[in-house]
């Protein structure tokens, strides 16, 4: 009976090495995602996931990738068509701009406004209107010059990510869907066999640090080998009819189409470009840039009784009248430049276009889209599993 025990308690180690592979591995992957915000007591007792803490830096990183390398804001301003862009917008356009002749006139003639008859008034609104196709095309032409001053895609991605964790948390879990399950299913693997060595040790010398250390081993094996396989070799190497490659490396089109797709619907599209050019660092010189064209157009409009009208409404009055529909046109942009969404995103073709570069990447360069911001750190999710094991190991000699 004694020997049936000894044997089942000898048994019983690889069986326990499975369990802690597998266990620390399992909680290696979720301690790199969660928690998203920090839990515990700063700055030492307590735990943040390594991506949600690393997100600005990786959020640096990805613009460094996307636009240093891959595709360029000049390149995606130059894929829009003014003219598509103005058909996309003109029903709503021509509502807004007659709100805002009907505001400015009332705000700084009203009485000339008042006594114009409804066809004058009329006559005005089509005047504008046949004129925003030609306006539209000149703001168009001067956005694509000066777009490195108005559009920071820089600010747009930082401060996505920075502010939405859940995102930096989807893009890694999205691209990583078949690493991440096989880095926690190694841990058993892997796992069982150290354990099978630690009972050989154990069997030969039953020295009470055998299954400690036996167990700090394997915590620490596992998660190392499993992230080594997950990014190593970086190149395929053949060996025997078989062919060995980084698993991330190897699925490097299907992530590619994968990472492309999130970036392009969560990120770099035509909704998060508008707002960060309307409420971001570069919105000044877009208001200078509409100011540009409208008091333009405003001077065109009025051009053969200009000096009738600013006499009529007065040089103070005249002024102010140009910069409230300035002020008002760009304030409501978000009301017909959202109509103008369905095309950016089809013109812009970012999707598309990421993966093809994407997929053409070096397996260097593409390994630097997902790993470098958190490599620094994975030496923590190590050590976790090397201390779980340990302590696993001395509860097994315990029971021992």
């Amino acid at each position: 009976m004694d020997w049936i025990l000894a044997n089942l308690t000898l048994l019983s180690i690889p069986l326990v090495s499975a369990i802690v592979g597998w266990s620390t591995n399992y909680l290696a992957v979720k301690m790199m995602f969660y928690p998203i915000e920090f839990v515990g007591i700063r700055p030492i007792f307590g735990w943040q996931g390594l991506i949600p803490m690393k997100r600005r830096e990786m959020a640096e990183i990805e613009v460094e990738l996307v636009l240093g390398k891959l595709l360029s804001v000049q390149e995606l301003a130059s894929r829009l068509d003014p003219v598509m862009l103005t058909q996309s917008i003109d029903r709503r356009l021509k509502q807004v701009l007659r709100k805002v002749v009907n505001d400015v006139m009332e705000e700084s003639a009203p009485q000339l406004w008042a006594a114009m008859p409804v066809q004058g008034k009329n006559l005005v609104y089509k005047r504008i209107e046949a004129d925003v196709p030609n306006v539209v095309h000149k703001m168009v032409d001067d956005f694509k010059h000066n777009v490195d001053e108005i559009l920071d895609i820089k600010e747009l991605v930082v401060n996505h990510l920075t502010n939405e964790p859940e995102l930096i948390n989807e893009i890694f879990l999205t691209a990583g869907e078949k690493e991440f399950p096989f880095i926690e299913r190694s841990g058993l693997y892997f796992g069982a066999l150290f354990g099978l060595i630690t009972m050989v040790v154990w069997y030969f010398n039953p020295i009470w640090w055998v299954l400690p250390l036996g167990g700090l081993v394997v915590g620490y094996a596992t998660n190392w080998i499993a992230i080594k396989i997950i990014f190593e070799p970086k190149r395929p190497i053949k060996f025997g009819g078989l062919t060995f490659q980084g698993m991330f490396l190897k699925r490097q089109k299907e992530v590619s189409r994968v990472y492309s797709d999130i970036i392009e619907q969560k990120l770099i599209n035509s909704k998060n470009i508008t707002d960060i050019v309307l409420h971001g660092s570069g919105s000044a010189q877009l208001l200078e840039l509409i100011e540009l064209h409208v008091n333009d157009a405003i001077e065109r409009y009025v051009a053969i009784a200009q000096p009738y009208f600013a006499l009529g409404v007065g040089s103070e009055s005249y002024f102010r009248m140009k910069k409230m529909a300035v002020e008002q046109i760009f304030n409501s942009s978000d009301k017909y430049l959202q109509y103008a969404h369905e095309y950016a995103n089809s013109a812009l073709m970012v999707g598309d276009d990421l993966c093809e570069r994407m997929q053409a990447l070096s397996p260097e360069e593409f390994e630097g889209v997902l790993r470098p911001a958190y490599q620094a750190d994975e030496w923590k999710l190590i050590v976790v599993g090397a201390v779980l094991g340990m302590l696993a190991g001395f509860g097994q000699l315990y029971l021992v």
